[in-house]
């Protein structure tokens, strides 16, 4: 099936993070199946419930008959869901064998202002696939002309860079690869895997500048580079308890997912699937 997941609240941000996934879709010839999560209400009655998703079924229907026409190749579907908004994205990512995730983040809706907070960092948390989540903000008809790339001292930094090269060929974009230097003795390792990176781009083709810094605090240091460069999107990476083995987003992921005025796409560690795979 190969669809691009669409997890939407009818917000200004869903809507823009629609309109990026058909980019997507169709350079990588793959369908997008629009989501709504329809979660119980204890405060509302049953006739009420259904009011709400007859609502939800108009709207869907408008914006696959809306956008479909901008489609090149694939379809655009829609489906309702209950459960819980991650649960439910994840369950249909799966089902669809989708390649991507792509959600907007902020914007309260006449439905439910879904995606923002815990509710974008569970969604991240229990994704199966990469997840790219957009602010209500973005200028989607921007090119994705620079890529950011944090490389730091850690075992599952450098994971991110092949989605982040399957983006920059997408788009034609550069990537920037940001190394992130927090103590003197790190400095030959960091090189290394800063050497690793060019590497594996100039075998793709795809350009590239590097910039090393020191840095005391992460998601600040990441996010004032993407500003200073005018950044189109951050490639950051998930992590991993090894311990329990749950995904989780730690205090620097969510603060850059939380922050970021630009698209996030978050990679999680050891994910073998890249968003070519369709």
């Amino acid at each position: 099936m190969n669809s691009i997941i669409v997890g939407t609240d009818f917000s200004k941000g869903s809507l823009i993070a629609l309109e990026l996934a058909i980019d997507i879709a169709n350079k990588l010839h793959c369908d997008i199946k629009i989501v709504w999560a329809k979660r119980e209400k204890l405060l509302i009655d049953e006739e009420q419930q259904t009011v709400m998703s007859l609502l939800a079924e108009d709207k869907l229907t408008q914006l696959c008959e809306k956008n479909q026409p901008l489609m090149k190749y694939g379809k655009i579907r829609w489906d309702i869901c209950s459960g819980r908004v991650a649960a439910v994205i994840a369950r249909v990512a799966r089902h669809e064998n989708s390649p991507m995730i792509v959600i907007g983040t902020n914007g309260a809706s006449g439905f439910e202002k879904y995606w923002m907070g815990s509710t974008a960092v569970r969604i991240v948390q229990e994704a199966p696939v990469p997840v790219l989540t957009i602010r209500e903000g973005f200028n989607f008809h921007k090119d994705l002309e620079r890529i950011v790339v944090p490389i730091r001292i850690n075992v599952n930094s450098r994971q991110k860079v092949p989605p982040a090269a399957t983006m920059a060929k997408m788009f034609g974009s550069e990537i920037h690869i940001l190394g992130l230097q927090e103590f003197p003795e790190e400095a030959a390792q960091l090189n290394a895997y800063i050497a690793q990176t060019e590497e594996y781009l100039n075998h793709e083709g795809i350009k590239h500048v590097t910039t090393v810094q020191k840095y005391s605090n992460y998601s600040d240091t990441v996010l004032t580079y993407c500003e200073n460069i005018k950044a189109d999107l951050v490639v950051i990476n998930t992590e991993q308890d090894r311990i329990i083995s749950q995904l989780f987003l730690g205090t620097n992921a969510q603060q850059i997912v939380h922050n970021s005025q630009i698209p996030v796409l978050c990679v999680h560690p050891a994910d073998i699937i890249t968003l070519s795979k369709s």
